[in-house]
């Protein structure tokens, strides 16, 4: 069973709408997911992409693929979360 991080459309036309799911690489696009773990709204400012970064390193590590646009935004989010932690202190 390989599994894929993608997208999947639940917007309607010119409101456009995704969730960020887990699901089998053979299913269809808008098929039954194993997990949904974000949503994609490319229409707000700011940052347009939640994501729930533990279960995404969680199906990563039990070997999920994500498509080559899921792999970008996930980049993305990490750079993110990281710019919003903050730094350690020095003492």
């Amino acid at each position: 069973m390989a599994l894929k991080i993608r997208l999947t459309k639940v917007g309607s036309v010119h409101q456009p709408l995704y969730r960020v799911v887990v699901a089998e690489a053979r299913s269809r696009r808008d098929g039954d997911a194993v997990e949904t773990i974000g949503t994609y709204t490319p229409k707000t400012k700011g940052n347009p992409i939640t994501l729930k970064m533990d279960r995404v390193e969680y199906w990563l590590s039990k070997g999920a693929l994500p498509t080559n646009t899921m792999h970008a935004m996930i980049k993305k989010a990490r750079r993110a979360a990281a710019a919003v932690a903050p730094a350690p202190a020095a003492s």
